[in-house]
């Protein structure tokens, strides 16, 4: 299928000389962090190769002619094909390292000899020379020395530098004063621009889109949904504080096919996708392909039942805007069916009995909407019938919101199970938590648990996790073959496993994935949260639009494994955040990995109050051990509020999301929520 994008140039400036006052600046702030960091952190200064072990093994590894460009070949060890491919050699100044970049080799990782690997390198004219690049044994080393985790005080600065400083000095010059060249990769781009498939729109596609270099890459979204969904508002849109339309982006700004993604074909690199095509009251399914040199898979994931009978069949779900709007229809036609003349005391009770199944933010936001909604609009509504309404939270564990200290679980509580005053209404109190209480099945009107009680509802949600979509399970069935078996054992668990710089084990660095789709080999841990998602997909897209080799391979006597990603040239320009990073590793010719920054977690409990846990330091150790103790800020009530809003309000996509979730805001303060159904 042959695609098409549009491109956006985008002119950033650059800092003229080295002793401009802003780099001054900035040399300085880095100097103090320096300073200030405790002694207990090891800061490990950048360290030269010695020319016994590091720059001979690259260079033996990574040699070539000066200026000459070569033709690679793939040796595929199970059938002795060859692909070729063109190998773009750069040169840097004499005595440095030279840096090999392969523009279309896709090497497949596999295990147990089964995965191709880089075998020769031929000249153009015909004549073959050995280049010894079947065994990089330095490269082990240096992966297992960038993947440390960087030094928290540094990686803070590392962050606000790409945050707050690179996207408007991204390029630097040299240190010594160098200006930026045109190097034989950009005139090969010029020829012929990699396409780059995304699938999915969700928070790590969304961030990713923003920050790849378009004028480098084809990108084409695939996706049934033709916007961007910020879904930690689904809650309050659920039951009318904001409307759908203004926690929504369209993704319009790069080519998008609004189709579903049935399977890849990793060897052919090509997507299989399905399209519902609709002309009048006709509507056909139209299946085509979608050929991508490097794929994006961030599909995220699907809430899972565990197998328990009805949950799919009589549960409301809260992860798409046709969800909200479901419940929000239902939520409405229970207190209406609960006006109906002749209903009895039974029937009303029933019906304006709302079960949330999961206490974790989903849940208890939900929760908290929904008794604002009950607390500020019920009044003028169904003033009669609001002493009958009970909100049930039910949950298998012994703990609500588990991400958070026990304080802010504590402060949860009183502010959800709350005493309700309205004029004229006498005093009630609908909310009731219910602790190690395990769903067995669902019915059309009532709730079965293990311990043999029951529980009649009129609408019900299920919060109760995610679970891998059968797109993801397909594709890690499609990579049994490769090393990803054995990321499925040790890690992952039905995710797809990626290495620390989120390319796919076992799909030759052509494959990418992140997000709740997604487990990293270095941190498996990764809550499964918007925020990863983001500066996932942030990195990503900054990794790709940087000068770095992605999928050089090197090839043992019993596997394939990808080299770390490394620059394409040393002398090349970079960006002040890759500088402090490259400072922190020792290494100035490895790409950082990606690092997790925990910003913090943020829940609304109802009535203005809501929490927030911000860490200002992390812990010693493993993070999932239990000594793993870091600093935490702890802020709840109308502070908690105020932040929580803030950050939510700053973290929409746009200003037109801005602006009308504002105004979504101070409507619902000035006249009330909308119960039109529609």
């Amino acid at each position: 299928m042959t695609t098409t994008t549009t491109t956006t140039t985008t002119t950033i400036g650059a800092i003229d000389t080295p002793r401009s006052p802003l780099r001054v600046a900035m040399l300085v702030v880095v100097a103090v962090v320096v300073a200030a960091v405790p002694s207990s952190v090891a800061l490990v200064a950048p360290s030269t190769p010695s020319s016994s072990t590091s720059s001979s093994s690259i260079r033996s590894s990574r040699r070539c002619h000066r200026t000459t460009t070569t033709t690679a070949r793939r040796v595929v060890a199970d059938g002795g094909d060859t692909e070729d491919a063109t190998a773009t050699a750069i040169a840097t100044a004499a005595g440095r390292t030279t840096a090999l970049m392969i523009d279309d080799v896709g090497v497949g990782g596999g295990g147990g000899g089964g995965g191709g690997g880089i075998g020769e390198f031929t000249d153009d004219d015909g004549g073959e020379e050995e280049r010894g690049v079947d065994v990089d044994v330095d490269a082990e080393h240096r992966a297992a020395k960038a993947t440390r985790p960087r030094p928290y005080p540094l990686f803070v600065v590392e962050k606000l530098a790409s945050s707050l400083i690179d996207p408007f000095f991204f390029r630097m010059e040299d240190e010594e004063g160098g200006t930026t060249t045109t190097t034989m990769m950009e005139e090969d781009r010029e020829k012929r621009r990699e396409n780059i498939v995304v699938l999915g729109t969700g928070w790590g596609a969304a961030s990713f889109l923003k920050n790849i270099d378009t004028n480098k890459y084809d990108v084409t979204v695939i996706s049934p949904r033709n916007h961007f969904v910020f879904t930690p508002m689904l809650a309050g849109a659920s039951v009318g504080t904001v409307d759908f339309k203004s926690i929504t982006e369209p993704i319009r700004e790069v080519r998008y096919v609004e189709a579903s993604a049935t399977s890849i074909d990793t060897t052919a690199r090509a997507v299989s996708c399905v399209s519902v095509s609709c002309e009048g009251n006709t509507c056909e399914t139209v299946e085509f392909d979608v050929n991508y040199d490097r794929l994006l898979f961030s599909v995220g994931a699907r809430t899972t039942t565990f197998g328990i009978p009805g949950v799919e069949e009589y549960t409301n779900y809260l992860k798409q805007v046709g969800d909200a709007m479901q419940i929000k229809n239902a939520i409405v036609n229970c207190f209406e069916s609960a006006s109906l003349p002749k209903m009895t005391d039974a029937d009303i009770s029933r019906e304006l009995t709302f079960v949330i199944i999961g206490a974790g933010p989903t849940g208890i936001e939900f929760a908290a909407e929904l008794l604002d909604f009950i607390e500020e609009d019920g009044s003028r509504y169904y003033k009669d019938l609001l002493p009958r309404v009970r909100i049930r939270i039910v949950e298998a564990s012994s703990t609500i919101l588990r991400p958070f200290e026990d304080g802010l679980k504590n402060e949860a509580l009183s502010r959800l199970t709350r005493t309700i005053e309205i004029p004229g209404v006498p005093k009630f109190r609908p909310l009731e938590v219910l602790l190690n209480k395990q769903v067995s099945e669902v019915s059309a009107k009532y709730i079965y648990f293990k311990d043999g009680d029951r529980l009649e509802y009129g609408m019900a949600l299920w919060a109760a996790g995610i679970g891998p979509l059968p797109l993801t399970t397909s594709l890690i069935e499609e990579l049994d073959g490769t090393m990803q078996r054995n990321a499925q054992t040790e890690f992952a668990r039905g995710r797809l496993g990626v290495d620390p710089w989120l390319r796919v084990i076992g799909g030759g660095g052509r494959i990418f994935s992140l997000g709740d789709c997604s487990c990293m080999s270095n941190t498996p841990f990764l809550p499964a949260t918007a925020q990863v998602a983001s500066q996932q997909g942030e990195y990503l897209g900054r990794l790709l639009s940087n000068e770095y080799s992605i999928d050089v391979a090197t090839k043992s006597s019993s596997s394939t494994s990808l080299l770390p990603p490394m620059v394409i040239d040393r002398d090349q320009p970079r960006s002040f955040s890759e500088r402090i990073a490259s400072f922190t590793m020792g290494d100035d010719e490895v790409a950082a990995p990606f690092q997790f920054l925990d910003l913090g977690i943020l829940a609304y409990t109802g009535s203005g109050s809501a929490l927030a846990q911000v860490q200002v330091a992390p812990g010693r150790g493993d993070p999932t051990s239990e000594t793993w103790n870091p600093v935490r800020l702890q802020i709840k009530g109308k502070l908690g509020f105020g932040l929580w809003r803030s950050i939510y309000l700053w973290k929409q996509t746009s200003p037109k999301n801005v602006v009308l979730v504002t105004l979504d805001w101070i409507k619902v303060k000035l006249f009330g929520r909308d119960i039109s159904i529609l």
